[in-house]
């Protein structure tokens, strides 16, 4: 503990996280650390969650409100779902009980671009935050906070919040020291260009900092990050990878990207997208670069390889295996990681100047190229828009990547409308299955229907085409009209799915 909390101020408010917890009133508004799972608190989330129930169970009331920066461990969302303590919950997030509370609207959720929330809660769109708790690794002489194993809106909490509780995890390894690169925007209008050029600049310090006299508590304990166990390769994931890496390569051939370096990088969550990864080291890919939001196990592989030279990200989002790889191997994984705050890793002007390849997963598209996210069915939040959004709006080319189908082949990824739609036909410009790759850049309404039936299921292709065929002959003697559609019957797979359980 000594090596670990070096500040005599600070060493003097450490106290038990559950007298931590009991500092945290009811309705307080509290801004987590957390991304993707890395670097979110474990034993204050732990000790709230029984501070609630224990409360509940005397007839008191007691939630408060969560912000952070995306997913976090289940030990943070999970237990404080199971324990009714939250009020408010916003943005990304993944955890099958919080899922459960928000979806029976017992926690109210606000789904947000990650790289807006920052500022939107500095300009007190959400009221005042009382608490940030924050994890970090340790704290220097000089009172500065060394980060843990994500950034995300940790620095932004630390400023914005009136108190803060730090959670030091003597778990993690000291040797993540110097990974991180910690900046601030300044308030909107004085904002200026952000000095990042290439992915591996740096424009900040490797330490957060805090006003000592908002500290009320120092927890210091031992947590691991929330692990992802992710499957095998299949043929579906590995056929989705190889999809984009042909696109990519078509687009080398045509000139609209550099031959053998491709414009930097960017892979959201999950299977499919380490596929996407892999599939350019199966290509032979050399000194490519990624300025993205997550590390998961497929990037790091890259970068072992060469495949990959430097990457930006705000997290590291690793298996068991993956986790000790990086550890036994962290001064060399050091030279070509920055980590930094998520409202830069994510920040559309420095997406767009750099020209970012945005790479992400999806739950449907429709004919016409909107993709639907987050909402099952329409009406079912799933887990939130993350950063896709950030990506797909403002990057160079902007990919949506999924199975043909889910659910053993009940339902279709392509659909005639999409049930919700998060990311409009104008951000959408090539969607890949394991059946091949749309191209909807520079295709109107009709183009796009016919490129996207292609991609589809070959079970649902006929039902793809029966239904467009209808829709450009219009309705009730009406013509069709520049985006054909059957409004009694555009959201009709969904219904029946609903009703019975398959939408063929």
């Amino acid at each position: 503990m000594q090596n670990r909390v070096k500040n005599a101020d600070f060493a003097a408010k450490i106290m038990d996280a559950d007298a931590a917890a009991a500092l945290v009133p009811n309705g307080a508004l509290v801004g987590f650390s957390g991304f993707v799972g890395a670097g979110a608190p474990i034993h204050l989330p732990l000790a709230i969650a029984k501070r609630a129930e224990a409360l509940h169970a005397q007839g008191k009331e007691y939630k408060i409100g969560a912000l952070t920066g995306a997913s976090t461990d289940p030990h943070l969302d999970g237990d404080l779902a199971k324990a009714n303590a939250v009020s408010f919950r916003s943005p990304f997030m993944t955890d099958r009980d919080m899922r459960g509370a928000i979806n029976t609207n017992e926690t109210e959720y606000m789904d947000v671009h990650l790289s807006s929330l920052a500022q939107q809660v500095e300009a007190g769109f959400f009221g005042e935050m009382d608490f940030a708790i924050i994890e970090i690794l340790g704290i220097k002489e000089d009172g500065s906070l060394i980060p843990s194993t994500s950034i995300g809106n940790n620095q932004n909490w630390l400023n914005y919040a009136k108190k803060v509780i730090l959670e030091v995890n003597c778990a993690q390894p000291e040797s993540l020291e110097g990974i991180h690169d910690v900046a601030c925007l300044p308030k909107v209008p004085f904002r200026e260009p952000i000095n990042i050029k290439r992915p591996s600049d740096r424009i900040g310090t490797p330490y957060m900092k805090v006003d000592p006299s908002k500290v009320v508590a120092v927890v210091v304990g031992e947590s691991k990050d929330r692990v992802n166990s992710f499957t095998p390769l299949d043929e579906v994931s590995i056929a989705i990878g190889d999809n984009v890496v042909k696109f990519l390569q078509k687009e080398e051939a045509e000139g609209r990207l550099p031959k053998g370096k491709l414009l930097p990088l960017q892979s959201g969550i999950g299977n499919v997208a380490n596929a996407v990864l892999a599939g350019l080291e199966r290509a032979g890919y050399k000194g490519l670069s990624c300025y993205t939001e997550v590390i998961q196990d497929g990037l790091l592989a890259l970068i072992k390889a060469g495949v990959v030279t430097e990457v930006s990200s705000a997290s590291l989002s690793l298996s068991p295996e993956a986790i000790e790889d990086f550890r036994e191997n962290i001064e060399f994984y050091k030279k070509h990681i920055v980590l930094r705050p998520q409202e830069f890793s994510n920040h559309p002007e420095v997406i767009r100047r750099l020209g970012i390849i945005g790479m992400n997963g999806m739950l449907e598209a429709d004919i016409y190229g909107n993709v639907n996210s987050t909402n099952t069915m329409g009406t079912q939040m799933m887990n939130g828009i993350g950063g896709s959004g950030d990506f797909a709006r403002n990057g160079y080319i902007s990919i949506f990547v999924t199975p043909s189908t889910a659910k053993g082949g009940d339902i279709s990824a392509i659909v005639p409308f999409v049930a919700h739609v998060n990311h409009t036909e104008h951000d959408t410009m090539v969607i890949a299955t394991e059946y091949g790759y749309a191209d909807l850049r520079g295709k109107s309404p009709r183009q796009r229907a016919a490129e996207m039936i292609k991609i589809a299921h070959p079970d649902y292709r006929p039902m793809l085409q029966a239904y467009f065929d209808e829709a450009c002959k219009g309705e009730n003697g009406k013509p069709a009209g520049h985006t054909p559609h059957i409004l009694s019957k555009a959201l009709s797979w969904h219904d029946k799915y609903n009703k019975t359980g398959s939408m063929k």
